[in-house]
């Protein structure tokens, strides 16, 4: 049962990885700067042998994982938002976001 635990662990920790360099690809700081973030954090973490720590690290990975999600988000909220409202309107609109961004 242990070895079992250990490889589903592995299994996604790899897929956490996987799907972290897959959303990185579009980084505002460019892609090549996250994916070597990315990699050494988990590089420092490799040698990881307690279930709990590595549980936390994950979940942990998971969050960034959102976070990153939210920044894309967002990003698009911006683009479209520059396309369709005049500028009074969404410099009123900026001041709101950046009070909410800074909330996080």
């Amino acid at each position: 049962k242990q070895w079992y635990q250990r490889r589903v662990r592995g299994r996604s920790v790899i897929q956490l990885y996987k799907e972290l360099q897959f959303m990185g690809r579009e980084y505002p700081a460019g892609a090549e700067y996250f994916h070597s973030k990315c990699k050494a954090a988990f590089l420092k973490n490799k040698d990881e042998t307690d279930p709990e720590k590595i549980k936390m690290l994950i979940d942990r990975g998971r969050f960034v994982q959102k976070e990153i999600e939210a920044l894309y988000g967002l990003r698009k909220y911006r683009a479209m938002k520059q396309r369709y409202y005049d500028k009074e309107d969404m410099d009123r609109h900026s001041k709101i976001i950046e009070s909410f961004v800074k909330q996080l």
